[in-house]
């Protein structure tokens, strides 16, 4: 353990800045609300905050269309604001990075002003231009994610610009020095003023083939859209997926890419322990273990309607087997990009000991957890029905697809573009039962609706006053995995492998060897382990228990119960 770095030993939580804490009263969270919710935070058991775009943007894409990577959204405050923010952090342990945008800026940010300004301007090249095809069309084939060709045509300059994600976001040229140079300057800024390192956003996209071919994929979105039906991208679906990693071949991860980030740890360990964490499940970035990135998200975890054991122990078998040797594992449930870890997993009746387990999963698997905020109260997705308050802008794209593609009609067209919308999981976090959830003053309109079930005890105040909540749920077992030395470094062995109700594990240091037990099953179990000890001693369950002692020839595990205990 000791030898162990703060963000190994650390649970982490992701704040939405916009959805997390309003401290002036104008309906959009703030860093002052932010610093009055630090103690919350500390009282949790947090160790880590990752901070989403709080940069200046015009708000396209919820912050990650950036303005300016040296300053501060003014709805949030101001770099004073900010540094207050990291301050009352550190005063607290509780250690910052921030979210960094490194394919693409804002179509406003003035590095893409002055580049569009004329073919001759110094910048023209820090962006990536190219001429029309013969027939006056897009240079390519080539689509952007959120729908749509990728190229948008400039008439003044005659040219067109790529994107991978929305027109108002065009991609930086990474292969142009000066654009590396600007970008390391801007991680520089955030590292002199202390904050303790970078979750890379969308780091696949980076770079581009140079040649710029046509995919030859035989899809297009809508042709995948109208295989898959209305679903995102085949979670469930292998053949989807493939499909879409063939539309995107010349546009994703793409040589050159693994370099880059080789020239940036070099950069961040100049700095005394801080960390790059990755938009990625591929363990490629990690390098050799200790020359590109810290971490990479394990999302393969996720990508399941339903979390079972065999699902879990076939993910750790693959993943850990798959990191390079020195690397730390880095497992979450839920984002922002997704739906709510509660929805998600849900079963229609078992909700709440489902999202105890998913919790319990987090804290008890080998590598650094991240949460998302809001998920420690059980908020759930909340589809907002209205386009007028939709913020997340693909939902007109999604609008516009399911009305020509599947020819559904105009209500049916918004009722299912709601449902695909980002939205539904970025709603404000109800602080107290009070009108907007006690997120911002009755009088004014929060810049998304507050999911109204905070009436029904999801929120912030009721949860902390009711002892068996899921929120002081929480709070009980980050503690415990923070005093369990074993659930941080030990070794992951799996159990009763064979087993399709409950997972079974140990967690294994040289000074201790923990049990673990996640009863996924609404029926009671008698489970027998041939461990060497052959008691074990309570450190932590989710039901009442008889004895802080158990036989583990004989025992005795009550329905979706969490179970860990201390062997030998």
């Amino acid at each position: 353990m000791n030898e162990l770095k703060w963000w190994q030993t650390a649970v982490f939580y992701q704040i939405y800045p916009r959805s997390f804490a309003d401290g002036n009263g104008d309906g959009i969270g703030d860093l002052e609300g932010a610093i009055a919710r630090l103690d919350y935070l500390r009282d949790l058991g947090i160790g880590g905050i990752w901070l989403s775009p709080h940069y200046p943007s015009p708000m396209f894409d919820c912050g990650y269309d950036i303005a300016d990577y040296a300053g501060v959204a003014p709805e949030y405050g101001t770099l004073a604001t900010f540094k207050s923010f990291l301050d009352e952090a550190h005063a607290r342990d509780l250690h910052v990075i921030l979210d960094l945008v490194l394919n693409h800026t804002s179509h406003e940010h003035p590095w893409f002003l002055a580049s569009r300004s004329s073919r001759q301007d110094p910048k023209r090249n820090w962006y990536i231009w190219r001429d029309p095809a013969p027939d006056g069309g897009p240079p390519n084939n080539w689509e952007s994610t959120f729908g749509g060709s990728a190229w948008e045509y400039d008439e003044p300059t005659g040219q067109y610009y790529y994107h991978f994600f929305l027109k108002e976001q065009p991609d930086l040229n990474w292969r142009n020095s000066e654009v590396k140079a600007a970008m390391f300057d801007a991680v520089r800024f955030w590292l002199d003023m202390g904050v303790d390192g970078f979750r890379l956003d969308a780091i696949d996209t980076i770079f581009e083939h140079p040649d710029m071919p046509d995919h030859t994929s035989d899809y297009t979105q809508e042709a995948l859209y109208r295989k898959a039906g209305r679903t995102r991208w085949g979670e469930d679906n292998p053949e989807i997926l493939e499909q879409w990693h063939r539309m995107y071949q010349y546009q994703v991860l793409q040589p050159g890419i693994h370099a880059l980030f080789q020239e940036l740890r070099v950069l961040i360990d100049t700095y005394d322990d801080r960390i790059l964490v990755g938009e990625t499940s591929d363990v490629a970035y990690y390098g050799d273990g200790a020359n590109e990135l810290h971490m990479a998200f394990n999302f393969p975890l996720m990508r399941t309607r339903r979390m079972t054991p065999a699902w879990i122990r076939r993910n750790q078998q693959e993943r850990l087997a798959a990191l390079p040797e020195g690397a730390w594992p880095c497992n979450t449930l839920g984002n922002h990009d997704n739906s709510r870890v509660y929805t998600r997993y849900a079963d229609g009746v078992y909700d709440d000991a489902i999202a105890r387990l998913s919790l319990a999963l987090m804290l008890t698997l080998w590598g650094t957890p991240f949460l998302y905020n809001g998920e420690e109260i059980g908020m759930t997705d909340y589809v907002i029905a209205d386009l007028a308050q939709a913020r997340d802008t693909p939902v007109f794209w999604y609008y516009d697809l399911y009305t020509r593609l599947f020819g559904q009609s105009a209500e049916e067209a918004r009722r299912n573009a709601v449902l695909a919308s980002r939205d539904k999981c970025r709603t404000p976090l109800p602080w107290a039962n009070r009108p907007n959830g006690g997120f911002c003053p009755e009088a004014v309109a929060p810049w998304l609706p507050v999911d109204p079930n905070y009436a029904a005890g999801v929120n912030v105040a009721d949860q902390e006053r009711a002892p068996d909540s899921l929120l002081n749920f929480y709070r009980r077992m980050i503690h415990m995995r923070q005093a369990t030395p074993a659930l941080i470094a030990g070794t992951y062995v799996p159990l009763h492998e064979e087993a399709q109700d409950y997972l079974a594990f140990l967690r294994i240091t040289g000074e201790q060897t923990c049990l673990v037990v996640l009863n996924y099953a609404a029926a009671l179990l008698t489970l027998a382990f041939a461990l060497p000890g052959q008691t074990a001693d309570l450190i932590f369950s989710s039901v009442e228990r008889a004895a802080a002692v158990d036989d583990l020839a004989s025992l005795v595990v009550a329905p979706f119960e969490i179970y860990v205990a201390e062997v030998g």
